[in-house]
C-alpha cells in the first residue's frame, strides 16, 4: 500500500477533470480524493497498490479529452488508510 500526492497544472478545471479523475481512481480501486484548488490547479491524493497509483498517476499527465495538461508535481507519502472510497471535494 502507498499514497500519491499530485498537484496538476494547466487547463484542468471546468472540463470534468475531478469527475473523470474518481472514475479512474474507482476503476483502480484506489481510495482518495479529488479537488480543485484556488490557483486553478486539480490536486488529488490516492492510496492502493503502487502499480495502480502509477496508472492513475499517468492517466491525470493527459487527464479527459478537455483537459490540456501543462504539469503535473507527484509527492510520495507514507499511507493513512483514512479513506473510505475515492471522493470529489
Amino acid at each position: 500500500m502507498k499514497r500519491l500526492h499530485l498537484k496538476i497544472y494547466g487547463l484542468v478545471q471546468g472540463v470534468y477533470f475531478r469527475s473523470t479523475a474518481r472514475q479512474k481512481a474507482r476503476e483502480l480501486r484506489l481510495s482518495g480524493w479529488v479537488k480543485n484548488r484556488p490557483d486553478g490547479t486539480v490536486e488529488t491524493v490516492a492510496e492502493g497498490e503502487e502499480e495502480k497509483l502509477n496508472e492513475y498517476k499517468k492517466w491525470c499527465k493527459i487527464g479527459p479529452p478537455e483537459a490540456r495538461v501543462e504539469e503535473v508535481q507527484e509527492k510520495w507519502e507514507e499511507p493513512t488508510g483514512e479513506f473510505k472510497g475515492f471522493g470529489v471535494t
